[in-house]
């Protein structure tokens, strides 16, 4: 959590704020699959699949074409949805150890202030739910949804089967949960959830619910219901559908929630992915799609990063509408602070993210600054309709891409444009100077 000093300058910003009545009505919702590849729903293509509720969704607000996951792996992504900077400034650098006996690797560091930490001290009720993956729960490298300003919380530390998933691996506010958990994983999750938006609505507080699937991260299955939709396809092909129809089920029935509970206009609502699909290549064996962008889950190449994105805000969003625009994961938190008019609770450090509010309200957007990537030895830039790919000790060996005429990143330009090339290099290699400034605490002593 932050400082007591640095708590009291938030609640002298948000009380300087002069928000409306209606604007500190808004809630937030930030739900987020596990591996789920950018074609693997109804809307942008999937001929098989069936996500009804997603594409209701992505038919009454916005959709976005180029989201990006800020990692190819989920826990570097999770922290960047809660800070809006990038992994490699706050030092999860890569996935944790999925062992559930096995110390996490990496965790979100406390001088870290999340959205959860901002909107608590603005009222708000906050809550996770699902897969947290940013630490553990006890011992030395502890770092819960408790620890990161969530005041309710239903969270695994790590991955879980998506059918009867194993209870000792779910905490409920610090304790353990009793068993058996049956059922789709997905809809434990929403069990919890649901009730948790329900109180806030009813005690008249404004909320901030974190939903993490983890569908469809292995070990993925589906109950036989779920199978049924898919009759005469291979057996992984049937749990892996299986499982996203079951996990859009529970897309749809929170929608339908908030509409009884009339919030849904003042709810914005996110939906994205932590990361492309896993499995070496798409095929009955690994039924994860890309849509046809190259690489997958663990790569810097699209596949591995863009993922599906949907914003459905009735209040901001009154009509359908797409985007080209590039806009990824650690856009959540200037954006829903600028949506509340707060003001950065630590201007001074280095925000990856940018404002999505004048693209939401239809406005002209310009990022206003390149979205760089780090995955360990892979690097990546997009700027614009251009992107940079690069691994250390490659040098003069960068490809550039013209992702708006080549999103599958099959010609490489910098031999046709080598000064487009070096100017992007020169962006990216400015912004590695300043991720290793942060890792050395620098952030942590302005």
């Amino acid at each position: 959590m932050p400082s007591g000093s640095l708590l009291a300058a938030l609640a002298a910003v948000f009380l300087s704020a002069g928000l409306g009545a209606q604007e500190k009505r808004t809630n937030v919702i930030l739900m987020m699959s596990d591996d789920q590849g950018w074609g693997d729903v109804g809307y942008n293509g999937h001929k098989i699949l069936k996500t009804p509720h997603l594409d209701a969704m992505a038919g009454k607000g916005l959709r976005f074409n180029r989201f990006y996951a800020s990692s190819p792996v989920c826990s570097p992504t999770r922290g960047s949805c809660l800070t809006g900077r990038h992994p490699y400034r706050y030092g999860i650098l890569y996935a944790n150890a999925g062992g559930p006996t096995t110390p996490s690797r990496y965790l979100l560091p406390k001088e870290e202030i999340t959205l959860a930490e901002v909107l608590a001290e603005r009222g708000y009720r906050t809550g996770h739910f699902g897969k947290w993956h940013l630490g553990d729960f006890e011992g030395k490298t502890r770092s819960a949804p408790s620890d990161h300003g969530f005041d309710e919380w239903f969270s695994t530390a790590r991955k879980v089967a998506t059918l009867n998933p194993d209870a000792a691996s779910y905490r409920h506010n610090g304790k353990k949960v009793e068993g058996p958990l049956k059922g789709d994983d997905s809809k434990i999750i929403m069990d919890k959830a649901l009730p948790f938006i329900r109180s806030a609505v009813e005690q008249k507080k404004p909320f901030f619910a974190v939903i993490w699937f983890h569908t469809p991260h292995l070990p993925i299955l589906a109950s036989e219901k779920h199978r049924k939709l898919y009759p005469g396809r291979k057996d992984k092909e049937k749990h892996y559908w299986g499982a996203l129809s079951a996990m859009d089920e529970q897309v749809g029935r929170l929608r339908k929630a908030l509409r009884e509970l009339d919030v849904a206009r003042d709810t914005m609502f996110w939906f994205t992915s932590d990361n492309g699909p896993e499995g070496k290549k798409e095929g009955p064996g690994a039924p994860g799609t890309t849509g046809g962008l190259r690489g997958r889950k663990r790569s810097l190449f699209e596949g591995g990063v863009r993922v599906p994105g949907l914003l459905e805000w009735p209040a901001r969003i009154v009509k359908a509408r797409q985007s080209d625009a590039t806009c990824s994961t650690q856009d959540y938190l200037p954006t829903v602070l600028a949506a509340l008019g707060i003001e950065s609770p630590a201007p001074s450090r280095p925000m990856d993210g940018v404002s999505l509010l004048p693209l939401i309200d239809g406005g002209d957007f310009k990022r206003g600054k390149a979205l760089a990537f780090q995955s360990r030895a892979e690097l990546a830039l997009i700027d614009g309709r251009y992107k940079l790919h690069s691994k250390l000790g490659d040098a003069g060996k960068d490809k550039l891409y013209d992702l708006s005429a080549d999103p599958a990143e099959k010609k490489n330009l910098a031999g046709e444009n080598p000064a487009l090339a070096a100017k992007l290099r020169k962006t990216l290699d400015e912004w590695r100077k300043s991720t290793r400034e942060s890792l050395a605490g620098a952030d942590y002593r302005n």
